[in-house]
């Protein structure tokens, strides 16, 4: 009989969910709550959904301390939402780095409308300072070829990861490498 996959409660709204689809918070040295983002961090977790709104009630109303029998100290909600997007900006860049070594991902206007044209991408990443007529071209042929679509970083930043100087899109084929990167930013947006 297969192994029952475990089970966790958000502290945020007390909801029930396989521990995959929640977020671990693991105690520092100082006693302040840490988000571990790839769920490897030694020690006892405390979880919320991948969502702002839980993650602000579980601060509001304490839970950490609760959670981790009063050995928590309570965090600035601000700096810890600002935390977790920065750790998931930083997963998010690492994941595109690596699909750009293995040949899945390209960038480039050209390169990327070419991709979308031949039905070769499944994600399409647009820098959040895309200028609105490039982004409607993109969306069009994105949409046509029913091509998941993120905002993502700065024009000066996203080709960073990619080794490239300022880029405005960037084309994910499909694969892993793109189902990675489409749950990580789906997450990343839902601390926004």
């Amino acid at each position: 009989m297969p192994k029952a996959e475990p089970q966790r409660s958000c502290l945020g709204c007390r909801e029930v969910k396989p521990k995959d689809e929640l977020l671990r918070f693991v105690l520092d040295p100082d006693s302040l709550p840490v988000p571990d983002i790839a769920g490897k961090l030694p020690g006892r977790g405390a979880y919320t959904c991948f969502s702002r709104q839980c993650l602000e009630n579980a601060l509001a109303r304490k839970q950490f301390s609760r959670a981790f029998k009063g050995e928590a100290k309570t965090p600035v909600a601000a700096e810890t939402i600002a935390l977790v997007q920065r750790l998931f900006a930083e997963r998010i860049a690492a994941t595109l780095a690596l699909a750009n070594k293995a040949g899945r991902a390209v960038s480039g206007s050209d390169t990327v409308m070419e991709s979308l044209r031949r039905g070769d991408a499944a994600l399409l990443i647009l820098a959040a300072d895309i200028a609105a007529e490039s982004e409607a071209k993109f969306r069009f042929v994105a949409e046509k070829n029913r091509v998941e679509i993120f905002r993502f970083s700065v024009k000066d930043q996203l080709g960073t990861p990619l080794g490239k100087e300022i880029r405005t899109a960037v084309a994910v084929s499909p694969g892993a490498f793109a189902d990675k990167l489409c749950r990580e930013l789906t997450r990343y947006w839902n601390f926004f």
